[in-house]
């Protein structure tokens, strides 16, 4: 009862130990640390725990339903460490990847979406394909999106598998045709790699190299301006873009490198016929030093006086357009 600890005889009861004295190592496990907060992908009640998990499972499944090779496998390629799939959204881009032959791990589709003529051909190429087909919630799909403008559509890629450089010459080496590579320095615009890769298709260019720092990856950016062409036409990633370009060299490659300052135009290089190594630059800063004073001629794109520069991706076309015209391949 209250107050019953006052009653005569009564002994109030203290907690044990003195409150106001120092744990003189009597609780020794309270004040070792408990190690470093680990990271939010390895916390489970974290939502970037329960996205990693998603995208986890969407990857299994993908394998366990698909069919054959990988398409993101191959000899002599690898994919860049800590690079996970990606996704690419909206009816138009998804239909369009679907039509190129993108590889895609899964497709989903948001409930009681409005199925027009571009839901309908997305479906059609999924069970095509045979590719996994989830019917998910637009909530769902606002999470694996990112909360995306997906217009209730969305593929999920895969990470890109790089080729090696080494690789790169070997391939063209043994197509029987003078190798034809082009090198990109400081390209920083997927969209702009995406556009390279698929000139470098079209006008039978063997490889693309972008270096590891500072420069654009094969994202889904990249994948769609490609058009599918990244199927065809390998990218491999280098440590030093110059080191590279000197071993094409001794190899007896000639490194032709676009710069509005050039010595000559496109059409004035001579050797094009031979084995080339064609480097473009960013619009912005053109060519690093070093990889100008690697190359053995600068050459420039004769341009009207209004247009300050061009852009990677269309500079690189008409480079290639004029190699192919060259080698009597346009």
């Amino acid at each position: 009862m209250p107050g019953n600890d006052r009653r005569r005889g009564a002994v109030r009861k203290r907690a044990s130990g003195n409150p106001t004295a120092g744990s003189g190592g009597r609780r020794k496990r309270g004040l070792e640390g408990k190690g470093p907060t680990p990271k939010a992908e390895n916390r489970p009640y974290h939502k970037a725990y329960k996205r990693a998990q998603a995208t986890k499972a969407a990857g299994k499944g993908a394998g366990a339903r698909g069919s054959g090779r990988r398409p993101d496998s191959g000899p002599g390629r690898r994919s860049g460490a800590g690079e996970r799939a990606e996704w690419i959204v909206g009816r138009n881009p998804v239909a369009e990847v679907l039509r190129a032959g993108v590889p895609v791990r899964s497709v989903h589709i948001a409930e009681r979406i409005d199925r027009d003529d571009r839901v309908r051909e997305i479906l059609r190429l999924a069970v095509d394909k045979g590719l996994p087909l989830s019917e998910v919630t637009r909530n769902e799909l606002d999470r694996l999106t990112s909360g995306a403008v997906h217009q209730g559509v969305a593929v999920q890629v895969p990470p890109y598998s790089y080729a090696d450089a080494d690789d790169l010459l070997q391939g063209a080496l043994d197509s029987g045709r003078p190798p034809l590579l082009v090198a990109l320095d400081g390209v920083t615009d997927p969209r702009n790699l995406g556009a390279v890769v698929r000139s470098a298709a079209a006008f039978g260019a063997h490889g693309v190299v972008v270096p590891e720092r500072r420069s654009a990856a094969m994202t889904a950016s990249a994948w769609k301006a490609s058009a599918g062409a990244a199927l065809r036409v390998p990218v491999a990633r280098v440590v030093n873009l110059t080191r590279a370009l000197r071993a094409y060299q001794q190899e007896g490659l000639m490194v032709v490198g676009l710069a509005a300052d050039g010595d000559v135009t496109m059409a004035e290089v001579k050797e094009l016929a031979e084995p080339v190594v064609l480097v473009a630059g960013s619009e912005g800063r053109g060519l690093s030093r070093l990889v100008r004073e690697t190359c053995d001629q600068l050459a420039r794109i004769p341009i009207g006086l209004d247009a300050e520069s061009l852009n990677a991706g269309v500079a690189t076309g008409i480079a290639l357009y004029e190699v192919a015209r060259r080698r009597g391949l346009s």
